[in-house]
């Protein structure tokens, strides 16, 4: 077998799938006992550049509680419909205690729901 460059070995496995590729490297890890550590290394030195985009792109909000608003009680009820799990007391202290985040790290389509219902009561909110 003739013996392949470095620029033709290149040229291979950019033809390889991901899959492809990644069954390559454990089959090499095996055959020659070796881990690929380096490429780990260059994924983990590529993170900051992926957070900077994922801090572009916000996935998570909170849902904040300003005020409750002239309409307490039905900010309550609404508060303890929203977050699951709530008794009376505690819905009754979170209102009381505001401003207080009401969600916290939801989706976007959860966090504007709430924001809508909260709002509806009577409620002053803010989605960071």
């Amino acid at each position: 077998m003739a013996k392949l460059t470095t620029e033709e070995l290149l040229d291979q496995f950019k033809e390889l799938t991901l899959l492809e590729l990644s069954e390559f490297v454990k089959a090499f890890e095996e055959t020659f006992e070796v881990t690929a550590a380096a490429p780990v290394a260059v994924a983990a030195a590529g993170a900051p550049a992926a957070a900077a985009d994922a801090a572009e792109e916000q996935d998570e909000f909170d849902v904040i509680l300003e005020g409750a608003g002239d309409k307490k009680i039905q900010v309550i009820k609404v508060v303890r419909e929203v977050v699951s799990g709530l008794g009376l007391k505690e819905a009754k202290d979170l209102v009381e205690g505001a401003p207080k985040p009401i969600l916290e790290k939801v989706a976007k389509e959860a966090a504007e729901a709430a924001k809508e219902k909260l709002e509806a009561a009577g409620a002053k909110i803010t989605v960071k």
